[in-house]
C-alpha cells in the first residue's frame, strides 16, 4: 500500500465516521435550560431601622423624627430616636442611644447614654458609654464619653475629653455639654 491510497483508506475512514456519528449540535444552539424559579417570599414593607452596635433590649421603643421633619427647641425621651430630619436646640436622652441618620441635620447640645452619628451634628455632644462618627458623619463640637470612635472618612473638628469610670457606674467627668468648653 502506497501513501497515496493510505490517504484515501484514512479519508474514506474518517468519512464513514463522520456520517455515523450523531451530529453534535454547536453550544450557541442547543436551548439552555433554566434554572428554577425561586420559591414566591412575601415582602411586607417596614420602616427601615437604624443600625446599632448594641441590640436593644427586648422591649424597649425606638422614635423616628423623619426626613421632612423640622423642629426645635427641647428634647426629651425615654427611648432610643432616630433623627433623619432637622433639629435644633437641646436633646436629653440620659439612658438612650441617639442616632443621627445620613440625612439628620442637627444644632444642639447633646446628652445621651450612646449616641452614633451618620449625618451632620453641630454641637457639643456627651454620652455616657460611647460616640461613634460613621463614614458619612459630620461633627462640629466638642465630645465627651467614655468611649469615642470616629470611622475613616468621617468629618470631626473639636475636642474630645474621655470620662473617666470612678467605679460608681456612672463617669466622673459626665457633665452637661453645656459646661464643655466651645473651640469649634
Amino acid at each position: 500500500m502506497n501513501g497515496i491510497e493510505r490517504q484515501r483508506l484514512i479519508d474514506s475512514t474518517m468519512w464513514w465516521e463522520k456520517k455515523t456519528r450523531p451530529a453534535a449540535e454547536p453550544a450557541s444552539i442547543r436551548p439552555v435550560e433554566a434554572p428554577p424559579a425561586p420559591p414566591e417570599v412575601e415582602t411586607l414593607m417596614s420602616e427601615p431601622k437604624p443600625k446599632s452596635t448594641n441590640p436593644p433590649a427586648s422591649g424597649s421603643s425606638h422614635t423616628l423624627l423623619g426626613r421632612t421633619v423640622v423642629a426645635q427647641g427641647q428634647l426629651s425621651a425615654g427611648e432610643d430616636l432616630l433623627i433623619e430630619g432637622k433639629f435644633e436646640g437641646n436633646i436629653s436622652l440620659d439612658d438612650h442611644c441617639l442616632t443621627v441618620g445620613t440625612e439628620g441635620h442637627v444644632k444642639a447640645e447633646i446628652r445621651a447614654r450612646q449616641v452614633v452619628i451618620l449625618g451632620s451634628v453641630t454641637g457639643n455632644v456627651a454620652a455616657r458609654e460611647k460616640i461613634e462618627i460613621r463614614r458619612t458623619g459630620h461633627v462640629v463640637g466638642d465630645l465627651l464619653a467614655a468611649t469615642v470612635a470616629i470611622e475613616e472618612g468621617a468629618y470631626f473638628k473639636g475636642s474630645i475629653d474621655i470620662a473617666r469610670d470612678d467605679g460608681s457606674g456612672v463617669p466622673s467627668d459626665f457633665a452637661a455639654p453645656s459646661t464643655l468648653s466651645s473651640n469649634a
